[in-house]
């Protein structure tokens, strides 16, 4: 599943018409003057551009000049592993992916894996990845809580905080997980959006890594093995992603309660007795937040009869602990997820939980029993 950020729906039309201009290119791609601020969040005036723009050569890539530059990173609010400065000098010369991500997305979190080894692989050989974590829910905009994120998932190359998306912007991003591609003079050369087709990208890599080491004049080749990952398989049949926030229901809605979403509100929800597939109800009191529900009541719950091997839900409340049922009975451990115990799961930092984790996709409905202070933002699936 690629994510999409509902807002910019409208402007699909017009990005397919300007990749059809330019010749295959995944998106059309500007460059913006750009502001960096500091991880003190002290304002500077500083961009980081693309350094490998600036260099000249002998060697020409084939229709090179049919790929657009990759724009400059811009408004950049905070830097993980790395520099301002650093990132400047690193950039230089360099094959560079750019992966937009947010922390957590089921369909980035398991991309991640298969950067972190491109990474080992090909640092030395000349390839950057710069992780570029545009946010998606508002708690994700808070550089500790990605700085928890890069450590859970072993991340050790450069991130760039996209906290108010103009670096997604200048790219024309609509999508999270998405791998953009330079080679060393800075030209978007590939992309790819979603999860997927690593074998391609990793195969894009080492032809560009090679073209650079020509280039250059370096006796470097790239291995043309390649990283031996499991990729994710996804059902046939699965529940779409369902979010809780007034502000992102918008053509995706799938709230099943007769009262609705009443914006910046708590309303007394009731649970009725016909459900349908795919939709989540609410019961008890429930506040109406921009990108999520926040439980009120002393009791709440949550049904949800859906189809997928995996759920997944983003959530907060320190502290916080939920009780999860399936079909109507306490969870086992052949169903159970990573962060589900004794069929209950505690809910500490703000992130995704994995509560259910059967054998095989299947058909089921889940409840979710939560006390004050449960705050959820999406089911996701897989």
């Amino acid at each position: 599943m690629i994510m999409m950020r509902k807002e910019i729906k409208t402007a699909i039309i017009g990005a397919i018409i300007i990749v059809a201009s330019v010749g295959g290119i995944g998106v059309f791609l500007t460059s913006l003057d750009k502001t960096v601020a500091n991880t003190g969040n002290t304002t500077v005036d500083n961009t980081i551009q693309n350094a490998n723009s600036t260099g000249t050569t002998s060697v020409t890539y084939p229709d090179e000049n049919n790929y657009p530059l990759a724009p400059n990173l811009t408004g950049i609010t905070g830097y993980i592993n790395t520099t301002p400065q650093e990132l400047q000098v690193q950039m230089k010369d360099k094959v560079v992916l750019y992966d937009f991500w947010t922390y957590s997305c089921i369909n980035c979190i398991r991309t991640l894996p298969f950067l972190e080894s491109w990474n080992e692989k090909y640092a030395d050989k000349g390839l950057l990845i710069i992780g570029v974590h545009s946010p998606e829910f508002e708690f994700e905009k808070d550089i500790n809580n990605v700085k928890m994120a890069a450590q859970k998932y072993n991340i050790t190359y450069p991130i760039v905080l996209d906290s108010d998306h103009q670096t997604w912007d200048a790219f024309s991003n609509r999508y999270w997980p998405a791998e953009y591609i330079t080679d060393d003079l800075g030209h978007i050369r590939h992309t790819n959006f979603g999860e997927g087709d690593y074998d391609q990208t990793e195969q894009v890599i080492q032809q560009l890594l090679d073209q650079r080491a020509k280039r250059l004049g370096l006796n470097i080749t790239a291995d043309q093995s390649l990283v031996n990952l499991q990729a994710h398989e996804f059902a046939i049949f699965e529940t779409p992603e369902l979010y809780f926030g007034y502000n992102f229901a918008d053509g995706r809605n799938y709230f099943g309660n007769t009262e609705g979403f009443e914006p910046e509100k708590t309303v007394n929800y009731t649970i009725p007795l016909d459900l349908q597939k795919d939709h989540f109800y609410l019961g008890g009191q429930w506040q109406n937040l921009q990108d999520s529900m926040k439980l009120v009541s002393d009791n709440g719950k949550i049904v949800l009869p859906y189809t997928a091997q995996d759920v997944h839900i983003v959530a907060s409340g320190p502290g916080t602990t939920i009780q999860v049922l399936l079909d109507g009975k306490p969870v086992t451990s052949d169903d159970a997820g990573q962060d589900t115990k004794d069929s209950t799961a505690m809910i500490s930092e703000n992130r995704l939980y994995n509560i259910i984790s059967s054998k095989q996709a299947g058909s089921h409905t889940l409840t979710i029993i939560g006390h004050p202070g449960f705050e959820i933002y999406t089911f996701t699936f897989g």
